[in-house]
């Protein structure tokens, strides 16, 4: 008879002792957060009458949830199949699981509110915990009340979104990291690795700027190995590991749609913009953003003084300053430098054109570690001031806790500013969502601007005209409103059924009123600064004027046209070689000249892309070398006066066009012979100022 087995409760007992301990530090963080939250969600309840968040971004990620409980991978719209517009994995597929237990609707942000505040809770810790080793606890204290005070993580932690959860992620791999390097080979341990590992692989999917999270695991890992009998070239490919993190996201991409990159870096990310080319293109505006970034943002001023104490500059300064000298006084070098690379990751949104977006909410992953540089801050100054008397040390934890003091000052405000935000997006977009989930066919397609909301409450196909979840749709959105316009001009001639059957826009943003029919509908809020726009309005789509401009009104052809350029379609412009880049640098005139019956004496309503602004026109026409051809010119007047435009070929001065003041004219030239080749480069400039351009014909000459 086998004897019973005795249970280990000894040893459980102290396992679950260690692990009861080691939650101690989360019940301040969690009771100040619950507190935080209580107030932050009751402000949104008593205002919006129900739950909400205050970005329509926000549901985006519910919408890609709703579809992943469904079983659609990372599908938006019904029918379309996986697009590449999740900026996050994680953030989705943690609240699918709740969709699918019956969160739906609304009730999907209580889910997305507990977790937020949960991220909230732990930041707090892990900021302290990431300070306490280079400032000291009581010093380090006060950095962990900043993350708990400071405005724009409550913001976040209330939005839905999953710029806390990352933020966590961050500093906790930071902390991590540290400590890995700072404990001697034999006291690093499998498990330590392990979550390092999983950290590196983790944060990437929760945003991109993850990425940074696995650049630490790799570092640590690398250069802080563990003692193994094995050679190093079979350990030390693990640091490697984490660096993998970073590729999921795009190999799903490159495997599910052809394209690595994801719609919201074609859309936002200017390094991939065709309209920074080079270098010294792409340095202007991201310079001008860290002078925002410096001057503006860090000194509580526009669009950061809900967040940020007024005048902040000296002290932001003095904390990235303070970082590498307090790592240094305390031998804690590897600390400082993962603290100071994080607080240095703020920098990389300098390179979005959304950088000012949405409450900053790109800068504050990053935020915890500016925290931590100002207990450095308020470490040094005390250090400074135990010079003259000892006792004065207590001057840093005063400073500390003073910092967060002036976080606090701001958070009346942070809560009116969200509950605000959060009634503007359920009364214009929700609202809108639900309008035409009652109204519109179950076979409408919508055309959206904010994708968010109405794809998620309307039930409906949307066809995303910024491309951040509609496939294809981000470059034509980049290039402006123009090559948009030329590009829908293609799509209903190859694939109709894709092209929207209406349209819920800001007209403004949209702009594009060719294809926008009468008015239907339209939500307008007036009390609010987060929305696009005060009004959004509903159109039926409108197809009649697209192509309406597709051959000459003014000027007649004599035959078929032997090449053609569509300035502003942007796979004409390729194809013919058009130079969109001038002498004022990146061209953002792009947009659609329509004219209605009663404007410049048009017989019939046309519109036609095209660019404007022009200090040069180049490219290459297609035509039969050797053949003397006719070109007609569609062009457009400044504003202001009438100019004359020379046509070139081959260096010779053909033909000068006079254009007059804001009005499109179609214009003949002649090429002679012995100047046309297959690929004869035509130039057009003005005389002085710039023009617009819309479209070129070119025939055989009669």
């Amino acid at each position: 008879m086998s004897r019973p087995v005795k249970l280990p409760w000894k040893d459980l007992r102290k396992i679950i002792g260690r692990r009861l301990r080691g939650l101690v530090p989360y019940v301040p963080a969690l009771a100040v957060s619950g507190f935080l939250g209580s107030k932050a969600i009751r402000a949104i309840l008593e205002r919006a009458g129900h739950p909400a968040v205050p970005l329509d971004d926000t549901f985006i990620h519910f919408q890609f949830a709703k579809n992943l409980a469904a079983g659609h991978f990372f599908t938006y719209s019904p029918g379309d199949g996986y697009t590449a517009g999740a900026t996050s994995f994680a953030w989705p597929m943690l609240l699918a699981p709740f969709y699918a237990l019956g969160f739906h609707d609304l009730s999907i942000i209580w889910v997305a509110w507990v977790f937020g505040f949960l991220a909230h809770a732990a930041l707090i810790v892990e900021t302290t915990r990431l300070a306490s080793r280079l400032t000291g606890w009581s010093v380090a204290v006060g950095a962990g009340a900043m993350a708990a005070l400071f405005g724009g993580f409550l913001w976040f932690a209330a939005s839905g979104m999953e710029t806390i959860p990352l933020a966590w992620a961050l500093a906790r791999t930071a902390r991590i990291a540290s400590e890995w390097c700072e404990r001697t080979p034999s006291e690093r341990t499998r498990a330590q690795r392990v979550e390092l590992i999983a950290f590196g692989i983790l944060a990437p999917l929760i945003r991109p700027e993850g990425a940074l999270a696995s650049l630490f695991a790799a570092v640590a890992l690398g250069a802080c190995p563990m003692p193994s009998p094995r050679p190093w070239w079979r350990t030390r490919p693990l640091a490697l590991v984490p660096l993998l993190g970073p590729l999921i996201m795009p190999l799903t991409n490159l495997l599910m749609t052809g394209s690595a990159s994801s719609n919201t870096m074609a859309v936002k990310w200017m390094p991939l913009s065709p309209y920074y080319p080079t270098l010294a293109a792409l340095w202007k505006p991201v310079h001008d953003n860290l002078v925002t970034f410096f001057t503006v943002l860090v000194d509580g001023r526009e669009w950061s003084a809900v967040f940020v104490p007024k005048d902040s500059m000296p002290a932001f300064v003095l904390a990235l300053v303070a970082i590498p000298v307090v790592g240094w006084r305390a031998k804690r070098p590897w600390r400082a430098g993962f603290v100071l690379v994080l607080a240095l990751g703020m920098l990389i949104p300098c390179t979005y054109s959304s950088f000012l977006w949405n409450r900053l909410r790109y800068l504050w992953p990053f935020a915890s570690a500016w925290f931590v540089g100002l207990a450095c801050g308020a470490r040094l100054l005390g250090e400074a001031a135990a010079l003259i008397r000892p006792r004065w040390i207590a001057v840093a934890p005063a400073l500390s806790g003073l910092a967060a003091g002036g976080f606090s000052t701001l958070l009346s405000w942070t809560i009116e500013d969200l509950s605000k935000s959060a009634t503007a997006v359920d009364k214009q977009q929700v609202t809108l969502g639900r309008w035409a989930r009652e109204h519109l066919p179950q076979d409408a397609i919508i055309g959206v601007n904010d994708t968010g909301a109405i794809a998620y409450e309307s039930d409906r196909r949307t066809f995303d005209v910024v491309g951040l979840t509609t496939k294809g749709e981000a470059k034509y959105w980049v290039a402006g409103a123009g090559s948009r316009f030329e590009h829908y001009e293609r799509l209903v001639k190859r694939d109709p059924q894709r092209f929207p059957t209406d349209f819920i826009v800001y007209p403004q943003w949209m702009a594009c009123e060719p294809v926008l029919g009468p008015q239907m509908h339209e939500a307008t809020v007036r009390d609010q600064t987060i929305l696009g726009g005060v009004t959004m309005v509903v159109y039926p789509a409108r197809r009649d004027l697209l192509g309406s401009g597709d051959l000459p009104l003014q000027e007649r052809l004599l035959g078929q046209p032997i090449d053609e350029l569509d300035v502003a379609d942007l796979e004409s412009e390729a194809d013919h070689a058009y130079e969109i880049e001038h002498a004022t640098g990146a061209d953002l005139s792009n947009r659609v000249h329509y004219e209605s019956p009663d404007t410049n004496g048009a017989d019939r309503a046309w519109a036609d892309g095209g660019r404007f602004q022009r200090s040069l026109d180049r490219f290459e026409a297609h035509l039969p070398e050797g053949t003397a051809v006719r070109g007609i010119a569609r062009l457009v007047g400044p504003l202001s006066a009438d100019v004359d435009v020379v046509v070139s070929v081959g260096g010779q001065d053909l033909a000068t066009l006079h254009v007059p003041a804001d009005e499109a004219t179609e214009q003949s030239f002649e090429i002679p012979a012995d100047k046309v080749k297959a690929r004869t480069v035509v130039e057009l400039r003005p005389l002085e100022g710039t023009f617009g351009s819309l479209h070129y014909w070119f025939e055989k000459a009669r």
